[in-house]
């Protein structure tokens, strides 16, 4: 229970007012719930003559036996005046109106719970996602999209069906439990204080029992994580799957976790439809042990209470019954929507590990150069770049060349801090990347893909992505210099149409010159290809290169290129191997090296 209000505190608090409010009408309903059963104590004298008519007042005083003297004189005066059955008649409707303040006051603070758990869930899915936006690309190569997915939507519902639903019977219940209680104190203490004997028994009895569900449910939701990865594998590498008629064996993959989940379910289902008959069986044992303890002291005349007032004091103590066994019920939920949460924190609780600078500068532009120097970089212990240092005078075009694995894409992408240096410096006109602000670092730059990533909306919605109030004007003239335009408005719906997911509608070349549009929409001081024609044939890559060279005009330029035909023209090419710049020159320079350079261009020229 303590992991439960760790909980309630960390989403609580922005909904005081709707707390207090539901607190209100539940204590309202408690004692409307009371009053209407204690109201019942004189419909039963009157029928069975047990009381005596009282024909004198008390003076009015803050304890039962006044009031109860002083209702009694009243319903004497009515009753000799208009006969035992209008009387009954008179408190009948009293119990009514009790009964509806009390169903109204329970209603309005089943309003405003409402209120809470689906604001709560709200907040915890904007939690998940801001933080997802926040984290570096190391923990997502670490854990799978499938089992993130599962989290922001599977486990995010079981904390809404289990921990949420739990919310409105701990906003409820103990006030109902506490009043009742209170209630039945003032009318017995001794049998109330017998009741306090028995009830915790019980209590433990269940509370051992749903603790084993908790770990069952994290086993549950684990699984679930990898059911999605494998649907999410098989929709993206789906031509794939065809292609090497390997539906029978991702088949078998998909039926094996269906079937582990399968089991784990009905090893936690089991547990969980134990909590009513359990619940049920231990309620009822709590009922008869009470009425043969109660029933023995009024026997013997040795209890507080008349037969009536037993009966009205056993018809409270089952209303506590209910608001009891939700609390098992609500024990056996909460202890798997915990699991559920476990699984959410360690998406909350993910240190960034590309934090911001308490005291980060500004940066606007580019004004000199980009230096990397001596910088070393490694994916846990394997060292991809050792001690590179290397000088990007600005308004050039810097070519990094190599074989796959050598380090060039980890290169670029230690630029907008997707990774953080383990050794060394990488400066902007003199100031180190980690002491600017992140947003204005990545402001600074522009990136076009070899996989042109884009988003299942309208071509324009595309191509302005990341420009605030971009205008209509503005996206088709960087589409038009990167020779889109034409394609776009052959198109259903011009620049208002959807492209599918990740532009499926599309060809490979159309994609790429949207990202290309992109960027050129932004318009930033430094550019990074990647790779970003070697996916084309050839005459969309020529439309892509005279896109591309529009777009590095007057720009700072990192390009990575397996083509060496389309870096000749660079201002410097570093050629990348085993993680060092082994050379470094102009195409012409590199070609009288007669280094690893030729042997590269030697190979793609034959």
């Amino acid at each position: 229970m303590r992991d439960f209000f760790k909980i309630l505190k960390r989403f609580i608090p922005p909904y005081k007012k709707q707390l207090i409010l539901n607190f209100l009408f539940n204590l309202l309903s408690a004692l409307f719930t009371v009053f209407s059963v204690t109201m019942m104590i004189p419909i039963l004298d009157i029928l069975f003559d047990q009381k005596k008519n009282v024909y004198d007042m008390m003076p009015w005083a803050m304890n039962l036996d006044a009031v109860k003297h002083n209702l009694y004189y009243y319903i004497t005066i009515f009753k000799d005046e208009n006969g035992a059955g209008l009387t009954l008649l008179l408190i009948g409707a009293f119990v009514i109106i009790a009964t509806l303040l009390k169903v109204g006051f329970y209603y309005l603070g089943a309003y405003e719970a409402i209120y809470i758990r689906n604001g709560v869930v709200k907040d915890m899915r904007e939690q998940i996602y801001q933080k997802m936006l926040k984290l570096a690309l190391p923990f997502f190569s670490e854990e799978r999209k499938g089992d993130i997915i599962s989290r922001i939507t599977g486990d995010v519902t079981e904390v809404e069906n289990s921990i949420m639903s739990s919310l409105d019977m701990f906003l409820k219940n103990p006030i109902i439990i506490i009043v009742l209680l209170a209630s039945m104190l003032v009318m017995s203490p001794r049998m109330t204080l017998f009741i306090f004997i028995v009830l915790p028994v019980a209590g433990y009895i269940i509370g051992r029992v749903g603790k084993s569900l908790k770990k069952v449910s994290r086993e549950g939701q684990d699984k679930m994580g990898e059911i999605l990865t494998v649907v999410e594998e098989t929709l993206g590498g789906l031509r794939i799957i065809k292609a090497f008629n390997a539906e029978k064996k991702m088949n078998a993959r998909f039926s094996s976790e269906l079937h582990d989940y399968k089991s784990i379910m009905n090893r936690l289902m089991r547990r969980r439809e134990l909590a009513h008959p359990l619940s049920e069986l231990l309620g009822t044992v709590v009922i008869i042990i009470v009425v043969w303890y109660g029933g023995t002291l009024i026997l013997s005349n040795n209890s507080e209470l008349t037969g009536t007032e037993f009966i009205a004091y056993l018809a409270i103590f089952y209303q506590i019954i209910n608001p009891a066994k939700a609390f098992t019920t609500a024990l056996y939920s909460i202890q798997k929507g915990l699991a559920s949460m476990d699984r959410i924190d360690k998406i909350l609780y993910a240190d960034v590990t590309i934090p911001q600078a308490t005291d980060a500068k500004s940066v606007s532009t580019l004004k000199d150069s980009i230096e990397y120097r001596n910088v070393t970089f490694a994916y846990d212990d394997k060292v991809v770049l050792n001690n590179v240092s290397l000088t990007i005078p600005k308004g050039k075009t810097i070519a990094l060349v190599g074989q796959s694995g050598s380090g060039k894409t980890t290169f670029v992408d230690l630029l907008p801090r997707f990774y953080d240096v383990n050794e060394g410096q990488i400066l902007i006109d003199g100031a180190d990347l980690r002491d600017l602000k992140l947003h204005d670092l990545r402001d600074l730059m522009g990136n076009v893909n070899q996989e042109a990533i884009l988003f299942n909306d309208t071509i324009f919605n595309n191509i302005a992505f990341g420009v605030d109030n971009a205008s209509m004007p503005e996206v088709i003239a960087a589409a038009k210099v990167a020779n889109a335009h034409d394609f776009i408005i052959e198109t259903e719906h011009g620049y208002d149409t959807v492209i599918g997911d990740r532009g499926s509608k599309l060809s490979g070349g159309q994609r790429q010159r949207l990202s290309i549009a992109r960027a050129i929409l932004k318009n930033p001081p430094v550019l990074i290809l990647d790779e970003a024609t070697s996916a084309l044939d050839t005459e969309s890559e020529r439309l892509v290169q005279d896109a591309l060279e529009n777009l590095m005009k007057n720009r700072t330029s990192v390009v990575i290129a397996h083509r060496l035909s389309t870096v000749r023209n660079a201002d410097l090419i570093c050629v990348f191997h085993e993680g060092e710049i082994i050379e470094r020159g102009t195409h012409d320079e590199l070609i009288k090296l007669n280094g690893r350079y030729k042997h590269l261009h030697s190979m793609q020229m034959f």
